[in-house]
């Protein structure tokens, strides 16, 4: 019924929900009348771009596909070495290293492959990022292009074709300047070039703001919020033409965003508390080391020596800072991980060989930000306070853009208040295409979208997870939605 269907999946990196608006993104806000709105849309657990757009591309979480962060530290060679998934060539590498295990679960590149179907990805994002979304892509002669970086590129002559086209790759701006020029040129390439001449059965069209300016900026800064207006205009240059042909030509359009964004209040130094608490702290491995603090605003730490009592030695000091949030063990049992005062792993869908020791977000709470934005927490890096964070548990970190349109979504203009996630848009496009997905996908069909009246028989309910140790309480709330589980927030408190 719908196998001669296309599908366009346009992401904007790290918009919250809540800043859609008919002022600022006006074309965004035609899209709401236009199609579905998923009001209860979330991302994975970490919420960062290069967990969660892998989320994206397999259906699954981050325990089934093993990106388990932005970077991570690999222990599967000796000695182990640190990962920074932004690095394109370096993730080639992996993947032919490995025998294309990069990912441990099929991407939907893959699947449309081996179907005789094509994925192709415009990408603004880092090098890494644009790879992850279809990280096989030369070896099905598919489009990945990049807005920005020629290693990232693929087929050459594609690139080139584009760039007579519509002009020479951009280079990227510094990091302090939002990003303009990128999103149009891969918007003008898709729709001068990989639409009328390649026609891919599914487009991933990837803007990689607002996160960029929301990092060196501020969610709510007024250099946000124009680089939010730009990326809506480009994406209303996409929905004219969804509107004039791709609809007719059976697209079905969503728009996404692989996370939040809150506001860092208060910095800290995690190595220098740890160190106090008599460890030997150091981002990468070596001979006087004995706990990698992985960067970033998702705590991930790696023990030389993993044994239970060095986790719980770990866990004891993490859960007595006051900038300590949620933390994470492997599994004692179905609840509890291995140090007392943690959670399992597994109830955050990251328990992965990859994954780090203890994992901890640091803790966020509810005040309001200089911009009237919800949401703020403790940070460790070099930049002021003010600006954009994401990787936790907060709600405002895990809430996603979720906008749904085409032929086969009826209800236009409404809102479907069912939890739904970024795990589940692969699933829901290969059923639309008739295709099987794989059993390592953990994402749903959205049939609700497909037969409303068909929501109300889909069972709903909710859970909670606590865990103590001295003064320290977390709690962890999940959704689940028929075999599907959402994560819904997780919070501290002292």
């Amino acid at each position: 019924m719908y196998r001669d269907h296309r599908f366009i999946v346009v992401s904007f990196d790290g918009l919250r929900p809540d800043l859609i608006g008919p002022e600022l993104t006006p074309h965004l806000w035609r899209m709401k009348a236009a199609g579905v709105t998923l009001a209860k849309h979330r991302t994975v657990y970490p919420s960062e771009t290069r967990s969660a757009f892998p989320s994206l591309v397999t259906g699954a979480t981050t325990n089934r596909h093993g990106m388990v962060g932005n970077k991570y530290l690999d222990r599967a060679v000796t000695p182990p070495r640190y990962i920074d998934t932004s690095d394109a060539v370096l993730l080639r590498r992996l993947d032919v290293e490995s025998g294309g295990r990069l990912y441990s679960a099929p991407s939907l590149g893959e699947i449309l492959a081996g179907n005789r179907r094509s994925l192709a990805v415009l990408a603004t994002n880092t090098p890494g990022t644009t790879r992850l979304f279809h990280h096989k892509a030369e070896d099905f002669g598919h489009v990945r292009l990049s807005g920005h970086f020629r290693e990232a590129c693929t087929p050459g002559d594609v690139l080139t074709e584009i760039e007579t086209r519509v002009g020479p790759l951009p280079p990227a701006p510094p990091k302090i300047e939002p990003d303009r020029t990128g999103q149009e040129w891969i918007t003008s390439a898709f729709l001068d070039v990989v639409w009328p001449k390649y026609r891919p059965d599914v487009t991933i069209l990837s803007y990689g703001e607002p996160d960029v300016t929301s990092h060196f900026h501020g969610t709510g800064a007024a250099a946000t919020r124009s680089i939010i207006a730009h990326c809506d205009r480009q994406f209303g240059r996409v929905l004219d033409w969804w509107e004039a042909e791709g609809r007719r030509a059976g697209v079905q359009i969503f728009a996404i965003s692989d996370h939040g964004h809150i506001t860092g209040h208060t910095r800290v130094s995690v190595a220098s508390s740890l160190h106090a608490a008599g460890f030997n702290p150091g981002t990468a491995p070596s001979a006087d080391v004995d706990l990698v603090v992985v960067p970033g605003q998702v705590g991930a730490l790696y023990l030389a020596d993993p044994d239970q009592a060095n986790v719980a030695r770990l866990v004891a000091a993490l859960t007595s800072e006051p900038w300590c949030g949620p933390v994470f063990t492997r599994a004692k049992d179905d609840v509890n991980g291995i140090a007392a005062g943690s959670l399992s792993n597994r109830l955050v869908f990251a328990d992965h060989p990859r994954a780090p020791d203890v994992a901890f977000c640091f803790r966020a709470d509810d005040t309001v930000d200089p911009f009237g934005l919800v949401g703020g927490t403790f940070y460790d890096n070099d930049r002021p306070a003010g600006l954009g964070l994401h990787g936790g548990l907060h709600p405002k970190e895990l809430a996603a853009v979720g906008l749904i349109a085409g032929s086969v979504f009826p209800n236009a203009g409404c809102a479907s208040f069912l939890a739904s996630g970024i795990c589940d848009i692969a699933p829901t496009i290969l059923y639309l295409l008739g295709i099987d997905a794989p059993h390592t996908m953990s994402g749903r069909v959205l049939h609700e979208l497909l037969r409303p009246s068909e929501a109300f028989d889909i069972p709903v309910r909710e859970e909670s997870f606590e865990t103590r140790l001295g003064d320290y309480t977390q709690l962890l709330r999940r959704e689940h939605v028929g075999p599907a589980r959402y994560i819904a927030g997780g919070w501290n408190f002292c």
